[in-house]
């Protein structure tokens, strides 16, 4: 593959997942690399799962773990609505993700690599298993495995947990790093696309990863783009690409009002933000990150708390409810969001009880569930404080009375479950 090119992950026949025989053909053979970790910190690839941290640091730590037997975890769970990159990714070439989880396998001194796509997938679920019957012996055991479908089932300590004992419930872990471990044994656990990536620095290297990118954020990533776009679509970005053209080439509203970054746990970012480019460091210096690749867009003919209070409803819904923040929290900001959506006497009330819980909720959960809707609320109320000076006012904006909505969010069965006095 020629350098300074895109795509690399999404190289070869679209609308289909390419056999093997087609996959060596674009890609070629994967060698046995002994240098992969020593690369992989070359190369300075980061998660694309969400946490950004950095994958050779990551197989190092496993790698240097005592033990006789150690797992690699692909997380290609994707549970958040407007997320398909992974999806995508998996329909296209599933093969190159494989290449990886060996590889990082053999790097660490794992047998047994696990990929594990939520159930309600089908037809990745069918891409996955027949990828897993064309490939050739190369002594590492690979197996898929299909936990339920909700979004903290993909958490990596829930999924680890579910993985040994069909539980999706999230670890407790107050510090970080530490090693996940299935049926005790220590787990290398990495998102689809980061594994993908992977698969190619073992061929390429890390001098021929970083002639795309910018210096000290190399490489590519891939984005979901939704919302006020003509059509919802997944674009394969090299890192500090400025957003704006990002949001040009998805053919998304020329004049948003915002888009919300990095998933339903992210960042809002006001139209005045588009100007950055889209990679780690200079997000942060807005406040936000590439998180999961998903960028929402929200147009003037909507309501930005509307959209978040849809958003946080689904968020409490799909919690684990095994600790107070998520059980009670979560659907209790949800409600005052309602409130502050509809307006009339209770918004002002409903404006400072968000401001409370939100400070209460923060830092308090098992896993960072609430504090990404923490955080998603409160980058809500600063940027759509047009929206919500509106509503304290007594009447809902425009937007909320008309009822336009563009985030990608299921309908609830049950959304009296979420009421919480």
């Amino acid at each position: 593959m020629r350098p300074g090119t895109l795509p690399r992950l999404l190289q070869g026949t679209p609308n289909r997942p390419a056999a093997y025989a087609e996959h060596v053909a674009t890609f070629g053979e994967l060698a046995p690399r002994p240098d992969l970790i020593d690369e992989l910190e070359r190369a300075g690839l980061t998660g694309r799962g969400g946490a950004a941290f950095p994958t050779g640091r990551k197989a190092r730590f496993i790698r240097d773990q005592r033990g006789h037997r150690k797992f690699v975890v692909v997380n290609a769970m994707e549970g958040e609505p407007a997320s398909h990159k992974d999806a995508l990714l998996l329909a296209t070439n599933p093969h190159l993700v494989l290449d990886g989880a060996e590889a990082l396998a053999r790097a660490v001194g794992a047998r047994d690599v696990v990929v594990a796509v939520a159930r309600d997938r089908t037809a990745t679920i069918q891409h996955v298993t027949r990828a897993l019957a064309e490939r050739p012996d190369r002594g590492i055991g690979l197996e898929l495995q299909t936990p339920p479908g909700r979004y903290v089932a993909g958490e990596e300590s829930a999924l680890v947990h579910w993985l040994d004992n069909h539980e999706s419930l999230p670890q407790y872990r107050p510090h970080r790093p530490v090693v996940l471990r299935l049926d005790k044994h220590p787990v290398l656990l990495d998102n689809c696309e980061t594994v993908a990536h992977v698969g190619l620095i073992a061929r390429y290297g890390a001098d021929w990863f970083a002639t795309v990118g910018v210096p000290g954020q190399p490489g590519s990533a891939l984005v979901s783009v939704s919302g006020a776009v003509e059509r919802p679509t997944v674009l394969e970005v090299a890192l500090g690409t400025p957003l704006a053209q990002v949001l040009a080439a998805a053919r998304a509203d020329p004049a948003p009002r915002a888009v919300l970054l990095g998933g339903y746990g992210g960042t809002w970012l006001p139209a005045r933000d588009l100007d950055v480019a889209y990679d780690l460091g200079s997000l942060a210096e807005r406040g936000a990150t590439p998180g999961a690749g998903i960028v929402v867009v929200v147009g003037h003919a909507s309501c930005g708390i509307r959209e978040t209070q849809r958003i946080v409803a689904w968020m409490a819904n799909e919690s684990a409810r095994q600790c107070g923040p998520c059980a009670f929290g979560l659907p209790a900001i949800a409600q005052d969001l309602a409130r502050l959506r509809d307006g009339g006497r209770d918004a002002l009330d409903a404006r400072r009880r968000l401001e409370q819980r939100c400070g209460v909720i923060e830092g308090r959960g098992a896993c960072r569930h609430p504090d990404g809707v923490v955080r998603m609320v409160r980058t809500a109320l600063a940027t759509f404080a047009d929206d919500v000076a509106e509503h304290e006012s007594g009447r809902p904006c425009a937007g909320a009375r008309a009822g336009t909505t563009v985030a990608s969010v299921p309908r609830l069965e049950h959304e009296r479950e979420l009421v919480w006095e």
